[in-house]
């Protein structure tokens, strides 16, 4: 008999209907051994609480996350909300020893970042950079582990996104600083240097700009910076909301030795690769369709050459994290490895601050 876990998600938006199709699905396509129970689910909009709860089958709502983080019937505290809410909610959370799921960037600075890692750190925990279960990306770590690139030399990450040309967007959270930290570095590009990290390895020193376009905006609406490795690469990123023409463009080129990949969220079914060992008139970069058989996720979702979609990357995350759960390990990306891209996003700022290179 499967045992029951119920889930309180703090949160009403575009990012917690992920998450919420994420609870209903992860059933259907991973054997886990949890029924999870959609119990409560909190937001200060009444009406849109309240239509979402109806969407989606939340048992109970509430407009006050205190309500729920401590009560004995609640397992899971998911946290779907604005960046100023994270520590709060988790540290309350952790404390009445809550599974605990956060979404990204982890928290509004470093020092709180790390107080949550530390709070969390005896506790099952998750962060949902969910791109890194985006099966392409899943096998371009799985390559990049057997050798296929050989000594990696060049990492690039560039993340484009034109949400910030639109006038109208200036009146949310994600465009103040008080409610959100930061811009494009804590909504794009802490996801480009989670994937870094996760395919790359520990950066070493970065020097780094910021820019804001918006005239009165608080926040920075582009970052780009230049990097050196730990492994002895070099890397370069671009995050930006004004990449006009692309809607939501996350990439990475890797180039090594012995061959490059290459990936792009807007077609995420599929992963460049070029084999620098084959003869020379025989080598081509190869468009592979990352969906099976044999690929990451291969066996959880459709058959080769059946495309899955954005909300997959969520349900394989839940999944993962599941099974983890079940075997006592520990699941990755956790609290601490959001703590490290946090440190990143600090020194970010730093540099831009002081036009110099920063030491990690």
């Amino acid at each position: 008999m499967k045992k029951h876990l119920n889930i309180a998600m703090i949160g009403t938006g575009f990012i917690a209907k992920a998450h919420s199709n994420a609870f209903r699905q992860v059933g259907h396509f991973f054997d886990v051994p949890y029924e999870l129970e959609l119990k409560v689910l909190c937001g200060r909009n009444e009406a849109k609480r309240d239509a979402m709860a109806a969407q989606w089958g939340w048992a109970e709502t509430t407009a006050d996350w205190r309500d729920v983080v401590t009560r004995a019937d609640i397992d899971i505290v998911d946290i779907a909300t604005p960046n100023i809410l994270h520590a709060p909610i988790a540290m309350a959370a952790a404390a009445a020893g809550k599974i605990v799921f956060c979404e990204k960037p982890l928290a509004m600075s470093l020092p709180e970042a790390e107080r949550m890692a530390e709070a969390a750190a005896q506790l099952p925990n998750l962060v949902w950079f969910n791109y890194r279960r985006v099966p392409a990306v899943a096998l371009a770590k799985r390559m990049i582990k057997e050798g296929r690139l050989g000594d990696i030399y060049h990492y690039r990450g560039v993340y484009l996104n034109e949400s910030g040309n639109d006038p109208s967007k200036s009146a949310t959270w994600r465009y103040r600083r008080d409610e959100s930290g930061s811009g494009a570095m804590g909504d794009l590009l802490s996801h480009s240097l989670d994937l870094a990290l996760y395919l790359n390895g520990p950066l070493s020193e970065l020097t780094a700009m910021t820019h804001t376009f918006a005239a009165g905006r608080d926040v920075d609406d582009a970052a780009m910076l230049l990097a050196c490795f730990e492994n002895g690469s070099i890397g370069t990123f671009e995050a930006t909301r004004y990449g006009v023409g692309s809607r939501n463009r996350n990439t990475f080129e890797i180039h090594g030795s012995c061959g490059m990949l290459g990936f792009n969220l807007e077609e995420l079914n599929r992963l460049i690769y070029y084999d620098a060992t084959e003869a020379p008139n025989l080598r081509a970069a190869r468009n592979l369709m990352v969906t099976g058989p044999g690929h990451p996720y291969s066996e959880n979702f459709w058959k080769p050459g059946h495309t899955i979609g954005y909300e997959h990357t969520f349900i394989a995350t839940l999944g993962d994290f599941l099974l983890a759960l079940s075997r006592d390990e520990v699941f990755h990306p956790n609290f601490e490895d959001a703590a490290a891209v946090q440190r990143l996003l600090q020194a970010v700022e730093a540099s831009a601050g002081s036009r110099n290179w920063v030491r990690l």
